[in-house]
């Protein structure tokens, strides 16, 4: 198994990628709005992946609420951004962290009954008055404690429903003036405020990394692809994140970062993530960074067990349409 999350072209595994997969297994899939049109489309999609692949792969979906969504209506519920949630927290404290449980809770159920393991949520980033739109009202909002208490709780709810979440961007993206999927953001440095989020759900089992440049820790590189913010503070103790789960890259084919895709993915594992996450669905991309990376490590495939297990061991009996109608009946 190689350390990499790819994408597919669109709704159907075509037999080339089937190919590619059963060649060189990568440890997980994420799909997209190509790759999701209906219920029973996707149920079929999901089995011929689950052929092509070893049972452990994981499955992978962006699925935050708000607009950043992969199931959609009419098939799918809606959920509110973060914003929203932050802002009935900033009125009503004990409603708000109940909204962002049971969003976590709703929004794990319907992945999980599509046949996803890990959702790409929550958003860790401080909101910023001058930062790029980019994380906007995807962020809780601008009091550091406030998306922490938030944050966490929507990962419970999620883990609730037996999908492991995945705390984004480390290590802070909310001040970002310039939108990483099309270039690179530079910040001078990284703030105890941005900080204080991941440091605070350095529990979760997955945290996903930003593509920005923190001068002051490295000069050259991205987050992504630094042993300087990826050892000196993702992983490192106080003052750093201390976490120790699953590190996947945010999407590599984003234009903040520069080679090809088996260099920014060898790179990145170089650098000490765990997870080289490529999602164009281009299959000569993913095959590149498939042939660049060595074997999945012991210590990465060790954090890929321990995650799934802590999904299982929350895994809850919840009742959909109860915890949907005990949402809608929160204060606005």
């Amino acid at each position: 198994m190689k350390p990499c999350i790819i994408g597919i072209s669109g709704p159907v595994l075509l037999p080339e990628e089937s190919a590619v997969l059963r060649a060189e297994a990568p440890a997980g899939i994420i799909l997209f709005a190509r790759n999701i049109e209906n219920p029973t489309q996707l149920s079929a999609l999901m089995r011929d992946l689950r052929a092509a692949l070893p049972g452990e792969t994981a499955f992978m979906v962006d699925q935050e609420g708000g607009r950043v969504a992969r199931l959609k209506p009419p098939h799918w519920r809606a959920h509110s951004p973060a914003r929203a949630i932050g802002a009935l927290h900033a009125h009503n404290a004990q409603a708000g962290l109940r909204a962002a449980w049971l969003t976590g809770a709703l929004i794990g159920l319907q992945c999980r009954a599509a046949g996803f393991s890990v959702v790409a949520a929550p958003v860790l980033d401080v909101a910023a008055a001058d930062g790029h739109n980019v994380i906007g009202d995807r962020a809780y909002g601008a009091d550091p404690a406030a998306v922490a208490a938030l944050a966490a709780s929507m990962a419970r709810g999620l883990l609730a429903a037996g999908v492991q979440p995945v705390g984004k961007h480390a290590p802070g993206h909310g001040r970002a003036r310039a939108d990483s999927h099309l270039e690179l953001p530079i910040l001078a440095d990284v703030t105890a405020s941005d900080l204080l989020p991941f440091r605070e759900n350095a529990w979760l089992p997955w945290m996903m990394t930003a593509h920005i440049r923190y001068t002051a820790r490295d000069m050259l590189n991205p987050a992504t692809v630094s042993p300087a913010i990826v050892a000196g503070i993702i992983r490192a103790d106080t003052p750093g994140l201390g976490f120790t789960g699953v590190l996947t890259t945010d999407d590599l084919a984003m234009g903040a970062l520069s080679g090809s895709p088996g260099e920014r993915a060898a790179r990145a594992i170089a650098a000490g993530c765990d997870i080289a996450l490529h999602c164009s669905g281009v299959l000569a991309e993913s095959a590149d960074v498939l042939a660049a990376l060595p074997e999945i490590s012991s210590a990465a495939a060790a954090r890929l067990t321990a995650a799934r297990k802590m999904a299982a061991e929350a895994a809850q009996k919840l009742d959909e349409a109860s915890l949907a109608a005990e949402r809608g009946g929160l204060p606005a």
